[in-house]
């Protein structure tokens, strides 16, 4: 049965006008865009629901089931949210106004001007006893807030505050917006939305500061956690990641730096992650390492501009799937972890291998590439020496099993290295549970003893032929015998 996230915030209607300027405009000194292309999709918590469903990633096999409550108008513009948002349950509010739109001019990959119409968006007719109902079936809840005015509504913040006691909550907030109900699961405001807000709580005893401007970034997040009775808070930084508080002091969770200029919707890429991780078991840890790495994904991938023209998606080209997965500390493991959490936070396929490779031949990086082409990132479960040591010999490994982690890491097919001490890997595919079992050989699959297991939560298993005349046993026999110019 999958999980079930119920969003609730503020809908727009995002529309990007796109074309070429190569003049300016005879009556005034402004550039003449030439339309190609008209994009609309749901923006605010419409955006934030479609990607909790994994429509630009999302949780590995069955994505979520996603609620969205939000005010909704009665309008041409709403039938079109509507539409967009099919496939996603809808508990519809009471809209003041019409739907709220913002219209991006856009020429060369950059926004020449965003013309805002609609709303206020405030909700109306509020349903106390329905809402709560919704609520209180939603394995995690995010509140994506827009500023319309739904964190504010008496009605609603009561069914938040009440639920927030017994269910995961995450909330996006909105300079405009409520504060953020206490006992919080998540807070993700970024820099200058936690520094605002802290100004307007007041430094108080989190903090030895007199002023909000003051207070170092690093210790943003405790100082709002306290002051919003939250029971973490992850400040968002751009391309330095976020600073996580969860008790006494902020850790900062570096990212992968990417080379974009539009980081339009990262925040609501960064909210939507940690609420899928979380749904999904995860820790406040790993949930918001995954969405770090998730949200710098997005804005390489180009943001929510490419999400609305269809370059990021689920099934999209590789550039919209595949980001430099490797932390800075080339760690084999930690790479293996971060390469994973980033992957399952964009909905990308895991691939796992495993072996002794002792001594690293063309047979092994044949297999590692052609492992490696099956999904979005590969990670290699390594025999340890003691394992070797009892499959192949007490003469065997030749190479020590850090070595071996090492050189693995320098392909550039793999992307971390997990070593297990079994003398077969399925007690780390346990842990692991990669969408596809990759193994080297001339048998078939089902003769595999880790089959069964890797299947049980829906991966598959491939075997790929071996390249003839490679072998790490041969190559180490003709060593010992002194020919090693022998095939």
């Amino acid at each position: 049965m999958s999980a079930r996230i119920v969003v609730v915030g503020d809908v727009l209607l995002d529309r990007d006008i796109t074309g070429s300027s190569e003049r300016l405009s005879p009556d005034a000194p402004v550039p003449v865009v030439d339309v190609r292309h008209i994009h609309a999709s749901p923006g605010g918590a419409g955006l934030a629901a479609l990607l909790c469903a994994g429509r630009a990633g999302g949780l590995p096999g069955q994505p979520p089931t996603v609620v969205l409550v939000a005010p909704l108008a009665e309008d041409d513009a709403a039938t079109e949210l509507r539409a967009e948002l099919a496939g996603i349950d809808i508990h519809a509010l009471g809209h003041d106004g019409a739907t709220r739109t913002k219209t991006r001019v856009r020429s060369a990959g950059q926004t020449l001007v965003r013309i805002d119409d609609g709303g206020p968006g405030t909700p109306l007719d509020v349903d106390a006893g329905a809402l709560a109902a919704v609520l209180g079936d939603a394995d995690v809840i995010l509140v994506s807030d827009y500023g319309g005015g739904i964190t504010r509504d008496e009605s609603v913040r009561r069914a938040l505050t009440e639920t927030a006691a017994r269910v995961p909550m995450v909330w996006d907030p909105h300079p405009r917006g409520g504060d953020p109900v206490p006992g919080c699961t998540v807070v993700t405001p970024n820099l200058a939305e936690a520094r605002a807000a802290l100004g307007r709580l007041g430094t108080g005893r989190a903090t030895p500061h007199e002023t909000a401007a003051e207070v170092p970034d690093d210790s943003l997040a405790e100082a709002l956690r306290v002051g919003w009775g939250a029971r973490s808070v992850a400040v968002t930084a751009g391309a330095c990641g976020a600073f996580l508080a969860t008790s006494g002091t902020a850790e900062l969770l570096p990212t992968v730096p990417v080379d974009s200029s539009d980081p339009c919707g990262a925040g609501d890429r960064f909210a939507a992650a940690v609420a899928v991780q979380l749904a999904a078991g995860g820790s406040v840890l790993s949930s918001v390492e995954a969405a770090v790495a998730a949200a710098a994904q997005w804005v390489e991938a180009g943001g929510a501009a490419a999400f609305r023209d269809g370059r990021i998606g689920p099934g999209g080209p590789a550039a919209a799937r595949r980001s430099p997965h490797r932390p800075h500390a080339q760690d084999p493991q930690e790479a293996a972890i971060h390469a994973v959490a980033a992957t399952r936070a964009r909905g990308g396929t895991v691939v796992a291998t495993g072996g002794c490779f002792d001594v690293l031949h063309p047979g092994h990086l044949e297999t590692l590439r052609r492992a490696r082409d099956l999904g979005d990132v590969l990670v290699v479960l390594l025999n340890s020496d003691d394992s070797v040591s009892r499959l192949k010999g007490p003469s065997r490994p030749v190479v020590g099993q850090q070595d071996r982690a090492a050189l693995l890491m320098g392909l550039r097919d793999v992307d971390g290295v997990l070593v297990f001490d079994e003398d077969d890997p399925r007690t780390a595919l346990d842990r692991l549970r990669p969408d596809i079992w990759v193994k080297g050989g001339d048998y078939t699959a089902d003769l595999l003893p880790e089959a069964p297991l890797v299947r049980s939560w829906g991966g598959r298993v491939e075997v790929l032929s071996y390249l003839p005349g490679h072998s790490t046993t041969g190559i180490v026999d003709r060593i010992t015998a002194g020919n090693v110019d022998a095939h």
